[in-house]
């Protein structure tokens, strides 16, 4: 008997594309809230969002990846996550257009990142799925904020880092 290893992960949207986080990353999922201004962050970095009394950065990851900025509708999600970044854990909010589900991938599905110049840096991305006829993108969380970490450093060594 062989048996298969799969993971878990959270799909969600932005745009058109389709992307997930490992589901033991995702701490909740919160309704989009306008978060408290931040001064002077990265444009990405949107502002602190209270998260049961701790203040947590939230981060417009369309602009992250180099796509418009999140237009907010009554789907808009906030996935508040624990990010692994060296040491550290990192606690932020991404938001997402619509949040779907939690799915199974099996490992062996799981497709290295092309590189054919896609809209997006491919260096964020971990793994691609085939589903439903298109492709989940599976994103890298800890390469996608470790070269910008230091950005972030401020707020989250006052705030939130677990």
């Amino acid at each position: 008997m062989t048996i298969q290893s799969e993971a878990q992960f959270v799909t969600f949207s932005l745009g058109e594309e389709i992307f997930a986080v490992p589901v033991e990353v995702v701490r909740e999922i919160l309704d989009h809230e306008e978060p408290f201004k931040i001064p002077h962050g990265p444009d990405y970095l949107l502002g602190l969002r209270d998260v049961r009394g701790q203040g947590v950065p939230v981060i417009d990851l369309r602009l992250r990846l180099g796509l418009s900025r999140t237009e907010k509708t009554p789907h808009t999600r906030i996935l508040v996550l624990d990010v692994p970044v060296g040491n550290k854990v990192l606690v932020l909010g991404l938001v997402a257009d619509r949040v779907y589900e939690v799915v199974p991938f099996l490992r062996e599905q799981i497709e290295a990142a092309p590189d054919i110049g896609i809209r997006w840096r491919s260096e964020y991305i971990s793994g691609v799925v085939r589903r439903n006829g298109g492709f989940v993108v599976i994103i890298d969380l800890a390469r996608l904020f470790s070269d910008e970490s230091h950005a972030l450093a401020g707020v989250s060594s006052t705030l939130q880092v677990a």
